[in-house]
């Protein structure tokens, strides 16, 4: 039964929170804009206590709960192990593994080492969240878009415009490919091995599992039940159960209840076991004391019962280790990584199609931006080093903006963490969408319009060489004309002339980027933003 409740909230969990990832009409973030946030990683950077303390409190009660439902990308893992189980012959494929202590902690040490740092574009590399939401966003994003356009099509087919059509493209090519790669180290992994990341890589769950280890509730072995058949373990996903010593590695152990179902004699309770039973059940681990002479005799009386059953366990044992396994392993790796490569040539596919449908619009097409000092970022990030600092790059905020300007950072020092870029839009006065998606704090809450233009993120830089009206002696005014604060006004390019070129106010310009977006100079545009390192008010 708790098995059944474990599987549908987690799978509840992981459909909703992919939905909220995939989204670009920010209607799902009123209803599920709390799952992201309740998100171990980005409740820390956002000193989110009450989040904080509830998961500590939820694991202390229950172990690893957290890591079995609230996890996309734990619930994937499970996705991806069953579906390895269903082969002929791989249902009983595991055993249990001693602890790797030195890559657990050295990854959670080194983790919190380069978080410390700022370096957090290298950091968010193995973070559970981010992974799964740059996987949702870059390799699932085209599939949910095209259906969504398919949708579209055959909606205005019949008369109705229940949807509309979005465009799919590859927002950064780098970002892409770490995605791709991401999602095929998982694969393989979680199809090998089952919970592998989760317990020697994840620094999340190598956290929660220093409190799991102390969890009130837990699935405990009755010694005077157990037949020795050995099938809990070769079934656990996390390799936590030690079936010789009856023993449970409860800091591994993610509490998915799969051991009580599969045991035929139920000797596998998950119950209150804070006092006598953690004594005995730590005495029991590897290392420590032995076997209770007592519980030793009745093992010895059960002997002969469990040569008969586990005749039909040993074969399948065998299986596991057999010398066809390497083989099969190889090529697990091999349609993985072809698979990636089907990903990554139908997302380059699409933004080449992009790009031919766009033929005949030279007005848009070839525009480049000078090179910016400072890269802008949103409104309500106060600064680029706080953004940076709290950004854990999920890329929740890039898929949920209207206008496509957030994008992924290609740049080494800033990897796959949103920037502002105006090349297929500007941001809009009214638009604070990121600022209510953020989970991480990294993007504050900017609450109305007015507040919104009353912060300046950068300010209007001219190229006077590249305007069109110096260059074709015509009028323009574009820039000024879509200006929403009125920081732009058009004068005479010099004295007596009567070609006129934009001056900007910096006192009033806000960095949206309305001006540059709608410049048509090419090839280099004529107005461009450079952003502040420290955001201003007005």
């Amino acid at each position: 039964m708790l098995r059944k409740i474990r599987i549908v909230a987690a799978t509840l969990f992981f459909a909703l929170i992919t939905l909220l990832l995939l989204d670009f009409t920010g209607a799902l973030h009123a209803w599920l804009g709390w799952m992201a946030k309740i998100q171990l990683l980005p409740a820390v950077l956002a000193l989110n206590l009450a989040v904080i303390i509830a998961l500590a409190v939820l694991t202390l009660l229950f172990g690893r709960v957290y890591c079995s439902v609230i996890c996309p990308l734990g619930v994937f893992q499970d996705i991806v192990s069953w579906l390895s189980s269903r082969r002929k012959g791989k249902k009983n494929r595991f055993g249990y593994k001693r602890e790797m202590k030195w890559l657990r902690y050295g990854m959670l040490v080194l983790f919190i080492v380069l978080m410390v740092a700022g370096l957090n574009a290298v950091a968010i590399l193995i973070a559970p969240y981010s992974a799964w939401g740059r996987i949702a966003t870059n390799l699932l994003a085209p599939l949910y878009g095209w259906g969504n356009n398919l949708l579209a099509a055959i909606s205005a087919h019949f008369g109705s415009y229940a949807f509309y059509p979005t465009e799919v493209y590859i927002k950064s090519l780098p970002v892409f490919i770490v995605a791709a790669v991401t999602f095929i180290i998982i694969v393989v992994l979680a199809w090998r091995g089952g919970r592998t990341w989760c317990n020697t890589i994840c620094p999340v769950g190598t956290t929660l599992g220093l409190l799991s280890r102390f969890a009130i509730f837990r699935p405990v072995i009755d010694t005077d039940k157990c037949i020795n058949c050995g099938l809990c373990g070769k079934r656990c996903k996390a390799s936590c159960i030690d079936t010789k010593n009856h023993a449970v590695d409860y800091s591994r152990c993610v509490a998915c209840f799969d051991c009580i179902d599969n045991c035929s004699s139920g000797a596998i309770h998950y119950r209150f076991a804070w006092n006598g039973q953690r004594a005995k059940q730590r005495a029991e681990m590897p290392g420590q004391a032995g076997h209770d002479d007592g519980q030793a005799g009745h093992d010895d009386g059960q002997a002969g019962h469990d040569v008969k059953r586990n005749g039909a366990d040993d074969v399948l044992g065998r299986e596991h280790f057999s010398a066809s396994e390497p083989k099969h392993q190889s090529e697990v790796t091999r349609r993985a990584f072809i698979a990636g490569v089907a990903l990554a040539a139908g997302a380059v596919t699409v933004e080449a199609k992009k790009k031919k449908l766009a033929e005949g619009l030279a007005a848009l097409e070839g525009k480049q931006t000078p090179p910016r000092e400072t890269q802008p970022v949103p409104a309500g990030a106060i600064s680029r080093k706080h953004f940076y600092q709290h950004c854990t790059a999920c890329q929740l905020c890039v898929s949920e903006c209207p206008n496509h300007v957030l994008k992924p950072s290609a740049r080494l020092a800033t990897l796959m963490q949103p920037e502002m870029h105006y090349d297929q839009g500007f941001c809009n006065i009214d638009c604070n969408r990121c600022s209510q998606v953020c989970p991480a704090g990294a993007i504050k809450p900017v609450d109305s319009a007015a507040d919104k233009s009353a912060i300046q993120i950068g300010h209007a830089v001219v190229i006077h060489d590249n305007c069109v009206a110096v260059r074709d002696n015509v009028n323009c005014g574009n820039c000024a004309r879509h200006c929403p604060t009125g920081a732009i006004t058009m004068v005479p390019y010099e004295e007596g002339s009567k070609v006129k070129v934009p001056a900007v106010n910096p006192e009033q310009c806000i960095g949206c980027g309305a001006c540059e977006f709608h410049c048509p100079a090419r090839p280099v545009s004529a107005i461009y933003v450079e952003g502040h390192e420290v955001h201003k008010e007005r």
